[in-house]
């Protein structure tokens, strides 16, 4: 299975590749200009966290990153900036976060779906972000944390989900299992 990560400046996204190779998927890094033809090809994709501020307004900086939202058809996940930019391209609000999280923050997992399959109900994760996505039509909510309601969502309608944490660094708990479960998706 072919994996794309597109890469919107994570200092993490190597991190994704890693993670996603150890799991035994093809992957590649791919910058935010990589022509949709060549995107088409992959199995899933994999949309980075990066530098940008949703909220305040960067989404402009993200390439061609619409038009694989709108064209890929396969399962797409993505991480930071990458899950803001989803929630706002389908219509959610992006907006600077009323608690920045920097650092350890407890995950409480609303709905056990596929993204959390086999999973507590409670764990540790990773956060760096600014931002943050409310009022995302069309998606439902699948994790919070005590200071932020959208910490993962997944579509209603395509196999696209969003975390706000960050799965692929070692100091988030079962980061590796969400990974895993999503390329499950693939399969389907």
């Amino acid at each position: 299975m072919k994996v794309l990560v597109v890469d919107l400046g994570s200092q993490w996204t190597h991190r994704i590749h890693r993670t996603l190779k150890y799991l035994d998927a093809e992957s590649a890094i791919v910058p935010v200009t990589t022509p949709v033809a060549e995107v088409k090809k992959a199995d899933a994709l994999v949309i980075s966290g990066g530098a940008l501020r949703i909220g305040l307004g960067d989404a402009e900086l993200v390439g061609n990153t619409r038009k694989y939202l709108e064209e890929f058809r396969g399962p797409i996940m993505g991480i930071c900036a990458g899950q803001q930019f989803i929630g706002l391209h389908f219509g959610g609000k992006a907006r600077p976060a009323k608690v920045p999280e920097f650092g350890k923050v407890e995950l409480i997992v609303d709905e056990k779906d596929e993204l959390f399959e086999g999973l507590p109900e409670k764990f540790s994760v990773w956060a760096s972000h600014n931002d943050e996505v409310i009022d995302t039509p069309g998606f439902q909510t699948l994790a919070h944390s005590k200071d932020c309601v959208n910490h993962a969502f997944k579509s209603l309608k395509r196999p696209i989900y969003g975390c706000l944490f960050h799965p692929e660094v070692e100091h988030t708990e079962h980061g590796s299992e969400i990974y895993a479960n999503f390329l499950k998706q693939v399969k389907k």
